[in-house]
């Protein structure tokens, strides 16, 4: 029973880094689809001619590009901290079942995590259970994972048998 000192492997910052990468790719590829999907219907349609359509475009595509510069870039670094479940909750809505489970960190302010139709995360926390947020990564740890038969990646989510060692989805070291 331990948190894990897994959480300095080189891999969580690697994984951070290809993910704003992929952001700002994935942005700069939805900017020049645009770009170039209004250049081609200016071209072929007889409803809008280039450059008009060309500059609707350049619009759009620019507003694909500082998107993602944005989402890139933006990722305010959160401070870790060391709490435990409080409370759970669910919320019965009419086509929903909303499953939160409550943290209280070390200064008595509350977090939670949400989740909609589906219970696992609501069921991996026990009231009581102390809790390290890792600021990083935006993920919560358990101190103790002894009872456990499910671990989830703290990169990415991704659920995993407790035997597992490493992530299958994103290859970080699971943390237990």
């Amino acid at each position: 029973m331990a948190y894990s000192l897994k959480i300095y492997d080189p891999a969580f910052d690697i994984y951070l880094k290809n993910t704003k990468d992929y952001r700002f790719q994935f942005a700069f590829a939805l900017a020049i689809i645009a770009i170039a999907g209004f250049y081609l219907y200016g071209e072929m349609s007889d409803e809008m001619e280039n450059p008009e359509a060309l500059y609707i475009g350049l619009g759009i595509g620019g507003m694909f590009f500082l998107i993602g510069v944005f989402s890139a870039f933006s990722g305010k670094k959160e401070q870790t901290w060391d709490g435990e479940v409080v409370e759970k909750e669910i919320i019965e809505k009419e086509k929903k079942v909303e499953f939160i489970v409550y943290f209280e960190d070390n200064r008595q302010r509350r977090q939670e995590i949400r989740t909609e139709n589906d219970a696992t995360l609501y069921n991996y926390f026990k009231i009581g259970e102390k809790v390290r947020y890792h600021g990083k990564l935006k993920t919560y740890e358990k101190f103790n994972k002894s009872g456990d038969d499910i671990i989830f990646c703290n990169a990415c989510c991704f659920m995993h048998d407790i035997e597992d060692i490493m992530c299958k989805n994103c290859g970080c070291p699971l943390l237990k």
